[in-house]
């Protein structure tokens, strides 16, 4: 570890993160080199405006390029108005302070944008996987990284549905990687399933990540960042590998609830950094394993409107269907992404899928501001949220009901 600090009890100063930053900075000797800084997008909880203004003010006085790019994996590309808000500057100061400094959006469906710099063979995707899979994976990335003498990731840990803990390697393959390490990662994840991967730090997934980003002929260092509503708790600089496994650490503690029974009604309330459909499904991730068998989650989120704004055809197409589902038919779905599959067995949830008929373990219900006549066609519960008063769940909490707030990015599991 090149600089580090962590606490379960308190969290950070802009002092000490500083100070720590310039530790680590002060050992790279970063002077007359191009770096590129990967961020998350507004669906992650981060201090990106304090890291962005940190890292301008240490770093662009001695470096000869300092850049950035948003590793949005599949999500939808930012407009310049979100890139400013989510540096925390309007785009005059941004442009007045910073004028040399340049925020990309990943395109991760843009040939063009991408090149391949490996192939994972089908033999070592059966070992790294646990025999799950046996078939070659190209690796590509954002052909950006080429023109950098240095690669820096800033972003923050928490427990994930695809590969156990997000952060670390996750911002290059998917963050700015092509769609086949993409699929194959995410469909990993989910025959997997996510009960049994996430809040887990060594996973099939996580090493396969790893793996495809030791093929990056670039330096790498990580910023891995545990975060809370009080603030930054513990900052992890480093090789990606070590500086993820020491955030992970500190996030199980900080960012996973057990509670002693399931529970028959949840309320997951989504936050408004959940656009659609497509990221507020971590609603239903971190809480699937506490609804009890047969129960209810209904996800909260009044204000998302779409299915998905980058793969809403396909999922009206397939709809949500349990992991099984898919499985045993899957050359019928054998067009659509197996991201896309994966997203619908995570929201829709464990279950079994036997002489054609499909048992969902428990029922998901949208309470959003997508139609009733949809999500019936995309094979989810619905609930008209006018109908629902948040309060009133809060007061009526017992322990058949849990309603939790903000949700999505707090894991809930059983003692």
């Amino acid at each position: 570890m090149v600089a580090s600090a962590g606490y379960e009890d308190r969290v950070l100063t802009d002092k000490e993160v500083r100070e720590v930053c310039q530790r680590a900075f002060a050992k790279l000797g970063l002077a007359g080199k191009r770096v590129l800084v990967l961020l998350p997008d507004a669906t992650r909880t981060a201090p990106v405006p304090l890291f962005f203004r940190l890292l301008c003010e240490q770093l662009v006085p001695t470096v000869k390029q300092l850049d950035f790019i948003i590793a949005l994996g599949t999500h939808h590309a930012m407009s310049d108005d979100a890139i400013d808000k989510l540096v925390g500057m309007s785009a005059t100061e941004r442009k007045a302070r910073y004028p040399r400094v340049a925020i990309f959006n990943h395109t991760w469906d843009d040939p063009d944008t991408l090149e391949q710099i490996g192939t994972i063979g089908a033999d070592e995707i059966a070992s790294l996987s646990n025999n799950l899979m046996r078939e070659e994976v190209a690796v590509t990335i954002n052909k950006r990284i080429f023109d950098y003498d240095q690669l820096m990731i800033v972003g923050p840990v928490f427990p994930h549905e695809v590969v156990g803990f997000s952060g670390g390697n996750k911002y290059f393959f998917p963050g700015i990687s092509g769609p086949d390490v993409l699929n194959f990662t995410h469909w990993l994840g989910a025959v997997i399933t996510n009960p049994v991967v996430i809040g887990t730090k060594d996973t099939p997934i996580r090493r396969v990540i790893d793996h495809a980003a030791s093929m990056i002929p670039v330096p790498r260092l990580c910023l891995s960042l545990v975060v809370s509503e009080k603030g930054l708790h513990g900052l992890f600089i480093g090789a990606p590998e070590e500086a993820f496994s020491a955030a992970a650490d500190l996030s199980s503690k900080i960012h996973i609830v057990y509670v002693k029974k399931p529970f028959g009604k949840v309320l997951s309330m989504a936050p408004e950094m959940y656009d659609d459909l497509w990221v507020g499904g971590k609603c239903m991730y971190k809480l699937e394993p506490v609804v009890a068998d047969g129960g209810e989650l209904i996800i909260y989120a009044p204000h998302i409107t779409e299915v998905s704004y980058t793969h809403g055809r396909f999922l009206d197409e397939i709809g949500y269907h349990t992991r099984d589902y898919f499985l045993k038919q899957m050359d019928k779905f054998s067009h659509i992404p197996r991201a896309v599959l994966a997203h619908s067995s995570h929201v829709k949830g464990i279950g079994t899928y036997k002489g054609g008929v499909e048992r969902p373990r428990i029922n998901v219900i949208l309470a959003t501001g997508i139609p009733e006549e949809r999500c019936r066609k995309i094979n989810l519960g619905y609930r008209d949220p006018r109908t629902i008063d948040p309060h009133e769940w809060e007061t009526r909490e017992d322990e058949s009901i849990l309603c939790v707030p903000d949700a999505g990015e707090i894991l809930y599991r059983l003692a």
